[in-house]
């Protein structure tokens, strides 16, 4: 497409059912949209994509009305958008499913589906009209969840599909899905696309944000391409090769798929020794594998698979019924996080969002919180961590200090330290989460969907700070279904059914990977 087309204005033809038009929009001296455009056309699945700090987040917040445009226009349906304030009207014409829940742990689907709008009179709720209005709602759109059900109990997955039901009950159907596969496994993200086609048939139109190219491929009839804060190209998915929607993210060709992974096998003395890990909900069963100096592994299979269940314990986030795991000899301490840092492990949780970062602290007081949590004594000799204070009292110098040292090493594009950890884009929230698991200097670092949620450039740093710390001796753990997160490894220990079924050394093919993955060899 090319830089003056956006839209089908010959005469007669359907009208896009969401369009932006020239949209610009500064933040004081930030440029987060210059002149964009988009044209989602009624029934499709249409892709944005572009790395982190492209513009993508703040055009979803344009589309749904939460900031208005400095320039140009938003129409619905070849009609001008609503007021800024009349958030009903917007709500009947797009929502957004978020990377980031809003669905309430508290309350049941049925009180999140009727938030603000619960039926009833005289101030009186109606809890059994509720119920079953509820239950209708889920019936129609075909979602199987129960209304009754506490939403905190629900999967990833069963959250998002609340979350479109309730915004379907507005009347909305452009749905926006922003990272909606980052925390799910292959046979939930097949799932969500069998929906996904099945609403579209039902005349939903979808917005499909994500960094997982093939995923454009697989379920996307459009794709729409940002780049700083400005568009480059809209076209038919069949028609763009990956390698030319790479270099329209990036403005240059990029190597994905590479394989870094040692080609001959890690013959460093074993420094992590699994040997009988069995859990008491049955997520895994008997575990057996070590891990060299040196050596990085990846672990990889269904969410169910019990993968990371495991990687969780080794964290001392879990207490296995059985088994044992020790690092360089010493039994690692289940059940204590705080241990489990000081014995030598360093983590990457799956959600940096929950899990992994303190929102309201700044990117230098996350990124050494861990160092404080052991009395600013590190497991080694890193420079600037292992002297922050006694105690757990953190010198502000020496704090500064080493957030400045981690921001260089890792390439975090922030103001400094001192920069609310919010306002970074996800790539450099996980580099700050990544941090934060180095300061302890850990012999063992264990990395959870380490690039989950990021960019292409971004994915390809944080891979390869593996290959940086594994030169210093330091043991790795990737869990990961994706692909060029496992490329990495020297070897992949595929788990089925809470059992390893598997080991693929490097330089293993995608087909026996996902063949192993899926259980197709089982």
């Amino acid at each position: 497409m090319t830089a003056g087309a956006g839209r089908d204005r010959t005469p007669g033809a359907v009208p896009p059912l969401a369009e932006a038009i020239g949209v610009s929009k500064r933040f004081g001296s930030t440029v987060a949209l210059a002149d964009a455009r988009l044209a989602v056309l009624p029934g499709e699945s249409h892709a944005l994509v572009g790395r982190n700090g492209a513009g993508k987040s703040t055009l979803v917040n344009v589309l749904t009305g939460i900031f208005p445009p400095d320039t140009g226009e938003i129409r619905f349906d070849g009609q001008p958008a609503p007021a800024p304030g009349d958030r009903g009207a917007w709500q009947s014409r797009v929502a957004c499913v978020y990377q980031k829940s809003t669905i309430i742990p508290g309350l049941t689907v049925a009180e999140n589906l009727f938030l603000n709008r619960q039926p009833g009179r005289g101030g009186v709720i109606g809890w059994a009209r509720m119920r079953r209005e509820a239950r209708d709602l889920l019936e129609t759109w075909d979602i199987r969840v129960d209304p009754a059900a506490a939403a905190g109990d629900l999967t990833v997955q069963d959250r998002q599909f609340v979350e479109i039901a309730r915004a379907l009950s507005f009347g909305a159907r452009f749905i926006i899905l922003d990272e909606p596969t980052a925390q799910l496994d292959n046979a939930e993200i097949e799932r969500l696309f069998t929906r996904m086609r099945e609403l579209q048939e039902a005349g939903v139109t979808f917005l499909f944000i994500s960094h997982h190219l093939q995923e454009v491929y697989e379920v996307c009839q459009t794709v729409t391409v940002f780049r700083d804060a400005r568009w480059i190209t809209t076209r038919p998915v069949a028609e763009l090769p990956r390698a030319a929607l790479v270099e329209a993210m990036t403005g240059e060709a990029a190597e994905l798929g590479r394989s870094t992974g040692h080609r001959q096998p890690v013959q460093a003395p074993v420094r992590l020794e699994v040997d009988g890990l069995t859990a008491g909900d049955g997520t895994y069963e008997n575990v057996r594998f070590t891990v060299r100096r040196g050596e990085v592994v990846g672990l990889a299979g269904s969410s169910a698979g019990g993968k990371i269940e495991l990687a969780e314990t080794l964290a001392g986030l879990r207490r296995p019924e059985s088994g044992t795991a020790t690092l360089d000899g010493a039994a690692l301490p289940f059940g204590d996080v705080r241990r489990a840092m000081a014995a030598g492990v360093g983590f990457v949780p799956r959600d940096r969002h929950a899990q992994g970062l303190v929102a309201g602290l700044s990117v230098g007081e996350n990124a050494t919180m861990t160092a404080a949590s052991l009395g600013g004594r590190g497991t080694g000799d890193r420079d600037g961590i292992r002297d922050l204070g006694p105690l757990g009292v953190i010198g502000p110098r020496r704090m500064r200090a080493a957030a400045s040292a981690a921001i260089r090493e890792l390439d975090i594009k922030t103001t400094g330290p001192e920069q609310p950890v919010n306002g970074l884009s996800g790539g450099n929230q996980q580099k700050v989460v990544l941090a934060r698991a180095l300061a302890v200097d850990p012999r063992l670092l264990i990395l959870i969907n380490p690039t989950a949620g990021v960019d292409v450039k971004s994915k390809e740093a944080l891979l390869g700070v593996v290959d940086e710390i594994r030169e210093r001796g330091t043991s790795v753990i990737i869990i990961s279904d994706e692909l060029d997160d496992l490329r990495p490894c020297d070897r992949v220990l595929v788990f089925f059914h809470g059992r390893v079924t598997a080991e693929h050394a490097a330089g293993w093919s995608d087909h026996e990977m996902v063949a192993s993955i899926e259980g197709v060899s089982q």
